[in-house]
Formats: C-alpha cells, sequence, structure tokens
C-alpha cells in the first residue's frame, strides 16, 4: 500500500511524520504540495475524507489569510476551497492519505489511526 503525503519539507510537524511513515516501512509518495498543490477537486476530496470544512483546513495565521479576507464569514466553501488551492501555503499541513482515510499529522502520531 502506498500512503500519500502532502508534505513541506520546511515544516518539522511535516518532517516529523514522513519519518514515522518511514520508520513504520510505509512506502510514501510525496506530494510538495507548495510546489504542485492540489486542485479544487482533490481539495474537496481531502475535505471530505478528513471531515472537515475548508476554514477548519486553513492556516490561518498566514498572511494571505488576512490579505485575501478569508476571514470574512459570508464566503462560502467553493471560494474558501478556490483559495487554498490558489494559495497552498494556506493549506494545513501534512496531510496523509491511507486506506481510503486522510488525516493530518499534528500531532504526527495522529496518523497511525488511518494506516
Amino acid at each position: 500500500m502506498t500512503v500519500r503525503i502532502y508534505h513541506n519539507n520546511r515544516c518539522s510537524k511535516s518532517r516529523e511524520t514522513l519519518a514515522l511513515l518511514e520508520a513504520r516501512d510505509q512506502v510514501c509518495e510525496v506530494i510538495n504540495y507548495l510546489d504542485t498543490p492540489p486542485s479544487a477537486a482533490e481539495l474537496s476530496q481531502l475535505l471530505d475524507m478528513l471531515g472537515m470544512t475548508p476554514r477548519d483546513l486553513m492556516r490561518k495565521g498566514e498572511a494571505e489569510y488576512s490579505e485575501l479576507g478569508l476571514d470574512d464569514p459570508s464566503l462560502d466553501d467553493t471560494t474558501l476551497i478556490a483559495a487554498l488551492a490558489s494559495h497552498p501555503r494556506l493549506i494545513e499541513r501534512p496531510i496523509v492519505v491511507a486506506n481510503g482515510k486522510a488525516a493530518i499529522g499534528r500531532p504526527p502520531e495522529a496518523v497511525l489511526a488511518i494506516l
């Protein structure tokens, strides 16, 4: 089984999650999501798998969040997903997909539940 990880090598939690997976002999498809961002359709699928809303997946401390006015509660999910697809730095990381499920590696051990 291949495990997919949406990864940012500059993020310590992302590096720790990848190391945890590799220590468990998981074959990982590493997607550097800043270089290859998921499409809006992929994000919708990930959100369904995570059981989250687009706003739940957003890193609200990133400059783009306030610059784009994403704190506006009237914005719909389609708009928020489009913002995530266009500005991947806003995506919480890392996201791990395995066995038809997804989890965010915060803490890294959270991904063990889907293996």
